[in-house]
């Protein structure tokens, strides 16, 4: 997925989030950073950037190919994200659970995405689906950080 290897190994112990561009220009970032350190989460690493496209097409390469992997790119760099590296047990699970289903219209009451996504595609934050991926998506953008 990634050309890089973060020099980082935390399996089970942290999850990467994205607070997507719409979230952040709509002003829900502070609530969202809210919900998550209330649910017991700590805050390794983050930081506020702007993707080009090349680098959201990086990101979700994973997805290339797929009908909505343009249009992803292309909303992932229509303006800022905040990305972070989020610490506690169980994290990726946990963290799946606060942020609810993909599609804020059917995710949980009180999830993330219920209380502040669109849609599909603009569903407020990005979760890590796996440990794996965790590590991998943390490595993207915090590649020379050691969370040990």
């Amino acid at each position: 997925m990634f050309a890089f290897k973060p020099n980082f190994t935390m399996n089970g112990k942290i999850t990467f989030t994205m607070i997507k561009p719409s979230a952040f220009s709509q002003g829900y970032t502070g609530q969202i950073l809210t919900m998550i350190e209330n649910a017991g989460f700590l805050i390794k690493a983050m930081k506020k950037v702007r993707l080009s496209q090349e680098q959201a097409g990086s990101f979700y390469e994973i997805h290339r190919g797929k009908p909505f992997y343009e249009e992803l790119v292309v909303f992932m760099s229509s303006g800022p994200i905040v990305a972070a590296v989020l610490e506690k047990e169980n994290a990726v699970e946990s963290f799946r659970m606060l942020i609810g289903a993909t599609d804020p219209a059917k995710a949980e009451p009180g999830t993330i995405r219920k209380l502040f996504g669109k849609n599909m595609g603009e569903n407020a934050v990005h979760g890590s689906d796996s440990d794996e991926n965790a590590i991998l998506e943390s490595g993207f953008f915090f590649p020379a950080i050691d969370l040990l």
